[in-house]
């Protein structure tokens, strides 16, 4: 029996029609409506157009995009600039920059300046020290924020279940396994030098791949029945696929992400749903 497709593009559209509603009544409610400021250095191709995914996301749901591109060899002081201006702008209710920045610019200059009011990707030590912590006022990134939401949208719980991070990096890996420990479920975080990565992944009720290598993870690395994740985005040729072998993972998953049309898509909602978050956090304040 082949596994049931966890629908990314149709359940991020039932949520930006959600999302749009929220947003009027916001601005109906407040007199403006909430916005995102996106900080580019240079012109990188995948960077400009995950920019256009964001502008268009944004623009449907009637919130503020303000784009703010910096040239490839802007100096450190005029990126902490603009974003120290971000910060102390009221009308500015997020603010993401787009990595990775030039080789002479260290992420440490965004971390260490941006606003974690305003940090609606997650990336500041405050924002991770309190998803650590399972506090309530934190942000977590969008990508694994959007990966939970389709579990929960999905009616897939997570309490009791064993689940397998494979990949650990602080935008997805890390932050997935922390989120789905706050849902109760045991977790294991595995990356390319875990030894019999086949062994752990096949002990996963919940089996989530976020580490960049093409279609890593094979069909006979998957329980049956097992819920599978893909966050892998890998070109190959003309197109793209994920880190799980889908063609295979359909003939032993019980529930899969497509690569294109799985996860993706939920990233750019989640970011409009911390956004708003954001909005009416700095509204009461």
């Amino acid at each position: 029996m082949a596994a049931e497709i966890l629908d990314g593009r149709a359940l991020s559209k039932t949520i930006a029609g959600e999302v749009a509603e929220q947003a009027a009544a916001f601005k109906e409610a407040h007199g403006w409506a909430p916005g995102i400021a996106v900080v580019q250095v240079g012109e990188d191709p995948a960077s400009e157009w995950y920019v256009r995914q964001i502008k268009r996301s944004f623009d449907r749901a009637g919130m503020v995009f303000a784009p703010h591109t910096l040239p490839a060899d802007a100096q450190a002081d005029t990126l902490v600039g603009l974003l120290n201006e971000l910060n102390h702008d009221d009308r500015t209710n997020g603010i993401i920059v787009q990595m990775p920045l030039p080789d002479h610019l260290p992420q440490e200059l965004v971390t260490d300046n941006l606003a974690p009011a305003k940090d609606v990707d997650g990336i500041h030590p405050i924002s991770a020290g309190r998803l650590m912590q399972g506090a309530t006022d934190y942000f977590a990134p969008a990508t694994p924020a959007g990966g939970m939401e389709m579990l929960k949208r999905y009616g897939i719980e997570l309490k009791g279940k064993r689940a397998v991070m494979v990949g650990r990096s602080n935008i997805v890996g890390r932050p997935m396994a922390m989120l789905m420990l706050h849902q109760h479920a045991t977790v294991t975080i595995c990356h390319s030098r875990t030894i019999d990565l086949g062994a752990r992944c096949r002990e996963a009720d919940i089996l989530v791949a976020a580490i960049g290598r093409a279609k890593m993870i094979t069909g006979d690395m998957i329980k049956p029945g097992a819920v599978v994740i893909d966050f892998g985005v890998n070109v190959v040729g003309d197109g793209i696929v994920g880190d799980v072998d889908t063609e295979a993972a359909m003939e032993v998953a019980g529930y899969l992400t497509p690569v294109p049309g799985g996860t993706g898509p939920m990233t750019n909602i989640m970011l409009m749903l911390n956004t708003l978050e954001a909005a009416r956090r700095q509204a009461k304040g």
